[in-house]
């Protein structure tokens, strides 16, 4: 099969690990760039990529790229991009009956209007049905059967199809949610960062409802995070190939045996609730256990999990929303008394925009990565739990 440019989406700081993905799916000429990681494939590699890669929003085939001229060009910045758009045979693509919609996103000082600029693009492709048939395809935004993306970067223009549909952190297995649940892409960024490959118990004692759990879950058994969705994009267009795509999502075998266990706890008998339908709906039931337990009652389940030192995530509450800096203080000092007294010699991460509040934790990050909940700049740290002092923990590694 043909190789082809493409482009997968992700969120900042998320690029290395996405740019890993891919290359362990065979993509070749792989690049990182800014919340996105370019590379090359063929067909098989696009279906691929949309089932199985964790830190993917969105995964896009370029069609053209053109820088704007400036210099002795006549044509205004939008006439250009009309007319690169206007270039594309489209009928390799779509049909005049099909409904099609267009994202657009520019960070360029030529165009003091996005809306305008994406208005120019539809108009390229109507007027090109137009003169082929005599007919008039229809703009679709809410459901349409081709998504087409615009890409504007300074003067360098990229017209793309969006393979994916929606986005790809809608895995199809969330039922129930609670107040501000992490996404599930970032979810699994996390794990990946922190080196998750299932060899351990896993442990989030603020599960909310229950992304982490069920992510590190999906992980352990590699199991595609694609595979509960309903639908693609692709597979509305014309060279879909039905056969193919049914050998990639009914191939089992990349995946493999978990023998450990996931554990995850809240205070909240409505999270607990909540993440006990998500995990029902992602069939993992099996490999996570569910338990209603405040923060100072840990020491009750630590019991039940093994010595293995297990990875301990969590992404506690921030702060943005009415809980006071005496509060939030308290709760962040009462995770650092648990991880110290009930998890030595395990290791920790944990996800935080409250930078004032991961100071209460009371323990020194061995690494530290910025990363983006939304729009909240966050900070997501490793911690050592040693057992005994951290002087006395690392003369001993070394006899």
């Amino acid at each position: 099969m043909k190789n082809f440019s493409m482009l997968a989406k992700t969120f900042k700081g998320l690029e290395q690990v996405l740019a890993q993905e891919l290359i362990e799916l065979g993509a070749n000429d792989v690049l990182i760039e800014r919340r996105a990681v370019s590379f090359k494939g063929d067909k098989a590699l696009l279906y691929r990529a949309n089932l199985c890669l964790r830190t993917a929003l969105r995964v896009l085939v370029k069609l053209k790229s053109e820088r704007l001229k400036l210099k002795g060009e006549k044509r205004k910045p939008e006439d250009q991009i009309y007319d690169l758009v206007r270039s594309i045979e489209w009928s390799n693509y779509m049909t005049v009956d099909n409904t099609f919609a267009i994202d657009a996103t520019v960070y360029s000082e030529l165009f003091h209007n996005s809306l305008f600029v994406t208005y120019r693009v539809k108009d390229a492709i109507v007027d090109y049905w137009n003169e082929k048939t005599g007919k008039r395809p229809n703009v679709n935004t809410e459901n349409p059967d081709i998504r087409v993306n615009l890409h504007v970067g300074n003067e360098q223009v990229t017209i793309s199809l969006d393979s994916s549909g929606e986005s790809l952190h809608k895995r199809g297995y969330r039922v129930a949610t609670t107040e501000a649940p992490i996404s599930e892409v970032l979810a699994a960024g996390m794990l990946l960062m922190a080196g998750w490959k299932g060899e351990s118990d896993f442990y989030d004692p603020m599960c909310g409802s229950g992304t982490l759990l069920i992510e590190a879950a999906l992980i352990a058994r590699n199991i595609a995070p694609g595979i509960f969705r309903k639908s693609f994009a692709f597979e509305k267009w014309p060279d879909f190939d039905a056969d193919l795509w049914s050998d990639i999502y009914n191939d089992d075998s990349r995946e493999r045996e978990f023998t450990h266990k996931i554990y995850g706890s809240d205070a909240s008998f409505f999270a607990i609730r909540q993440a006990t339908k998500n995990v029902k709906s992602a069939g993992v039931q099996k490999d996570v256990q569910l338990k209603q337990i405040r923060m100072e009652e840990i020491s009750n389940l630590k019991s039940q999990i093994s010595n293995t030192s297990p990875l301990v995530m969590l992404n506690p509450p921030y702060g943005e929303r009415l809980k006071s800096n005496k509060e939030m203080e308290d709760l962040y000092g009462a995770i650092g008394t648990t991880l110290k007294h009930q998890f030595a010699g395990a290791t920790a991460w944990i996800i935080s925009s409250n930078a004032e509040a991961m100071k209460q934790i009371g323990l020194k990050p061995s690494k530290k990565y910025r990363l983006l909940n939304g729009e909240l700049d966050c900070q997501f740290n490793q911690y050592e739990l040693f057992l005994g002092k951290r002087n006395e923990a690392h003369f001993n590694s070394r006899l």
